[in-house]
């Protein structure tokens, strides 16, 4: 069990904190709400009730449609596209998707290589882009949830204010949805562009994220 968590830890780190960081946007969500009913003459919720909600699962999905979607440009853009002294960039010159050689397939294949990597055709191919893949399938569906519990939850105030529902297809051209969207995804694409750019004349010592401290500004493509 040791060796798993060490081996592990900064998979189960990051998965620790965001149960914590869920679960406290469940309690602060839930006494915002119970505020508002209060208010609106109506009756309190628990806990539970507040996380099967359209307001708790709106916010939710709202926000890690913007996270997968930021990783989701991040990696495709890094197959084309370099930064000069970042270390989240490729080295200049290794634009594109490379060769079979420098991505160990085929007949590059090493052993411990994943089986597919040394098939052709549709497996080659699937597992070449199949990050990509998932990271778009999960921002799709988290997009979709955010449109349809946003949908659920702006049509609860609006029957409360004794306005006529919405249709999914207004809502989702409409400003509240678009709003809320690009709110979430500036802030993603700033933070990305920070963190390429910063990375550029700022180190962390001993981080996968920094150049070594001692590297070159110009140092392209290098990890400590």
């Amino acid at each position: 069990m040791t060796r798993f968590i060490k081996e592990n830890s900064l998979s189960l780190f990051f998965l620790l904190i965001f149960l914590l960081a869920l679960f406290g946007q469940a309690i602060a969500g839930q006494a915002k709400f119970n505020d508002q009913q209060l208010v609106d003459d109506g009756q309190p919720v628990s806990v539970w009730r507040y996380i099967a909600s359209s307001d708790f699962a709106v916010d939710v999905a709202e926000n890690w449609q913007s996270e997968y979607l930021q990783f989701l440009l991040f990696i495709l853009a890094t197959v084309w596209l370099v930064q000069r002294g970042s270390p989240e960039s490729k080295e200049l010159g290794k634009e594109g998707a490379e060769s079979d050689k420098d991505q160990m397939i085929g007949e590059h294949a090493r052993p411990g290589s994943p089986s597919w990597a040394t098939a052709g055709g549709l497996r080659r191919a699937l597992i070449s882009n199949s990050l990509g893949w998932v990271m778009g399938l999960v921002f799709a569906l988290s997009w979709l949830a955010q449109s349809v519990a946003g949908l659920a939850a702006g049509n609860a105030e609006r029957l409360t204010d004794l306005r006529d529902p919405e249709n999914w297809g207004s809502y989702v051209i409409g400003p509240e949805f678009w709003s809320r969207t690009l709110q979430n995804w500036q802030s993603e694409f700033l933070a990305v562009a920070s963190m390429v750019a910063l990375s550029i004349y700022l180190r962390q010592r001993g981080s996968a994220e920094s150049k070594p401290v001692g590297a070159p500004h110009g140092a392209t493509g290098i990890e400590g």
